[in-house]
């Protein structure tokens, strides 16, 4: 499996160079786990540290449920791997597979560009319960961003550490 990448635009409009800079991420995290036996992908860091590259994945299923599902659309669904709401739960990929893990992801990935498309401005907001505060859909997307962007760090140093493959 090799995952394409798309190029962000380099003159765009506000809302085109958010929704291409998070597919930009969405993707780096994909490249990240080309080529790996589940096995590999379970692999963990260092211990006493439980991250893993099929953790990342699981864990960015739930930041995008959390952030477009439940904040932006107002949807009253469980995180994916925890009905008490334990979003360390999805960073236990023991028992978990590329398959599962990524059916997951994809899927909340989906929901995510549908609510996204469908808001009327980047000005919608929702409730953030954690933070007691309204938030713009534009806050939510630089917010994935970030999450992105981090969590794309960790995956360069585990994806070195399994393979030595580096970059992306």
């Amino acid at each position: 499996m090799t995952t394409e990448r798309p190029s962000p635009p380099v003159r765009a409009g506000e809302r085109e160079t958010l929704r291409a800079y998070l597919d930009f991420h969405r993707a780096t995290l994909a490249m990240k786990t080309d080529g790996l036996s589940d096995e590999e992908l379970r692999r963990r860091s260092m211990p006493p540290s439980t991250l893993s590259l099929l953790g990342l994945v699981r864990h960015m299923a739930e930041v995008e449920r959390t952030w477009f599902r439940r904040v932006i659309n107002g949807e009253d669904v469980p995180l994916v791997w925890s009905a008490d709401g334990d979003y360390q739960a999805a960073y236990d990929a023991d028992g978990s597979t590329r398959s599962e893990a990524f059916a997951a992801w994809q899927s909340e990935v989906a929901h995510s560009r549908r609510i996204e498309q469908a808001a009327a401005s980047l000005e919608v907001t929702g409730y953030q319960p954690r933070w007691g505060e309204e938030v713009s859909l534009r806050l939510v997307m630089l917010h994935l961003i970030h999450e992105y962007a981090r969590h794309n760090g960790h995956a360069d140093l585990l994806r070195e550490g399994i393979d030595g493959t580096v970059g992306a």
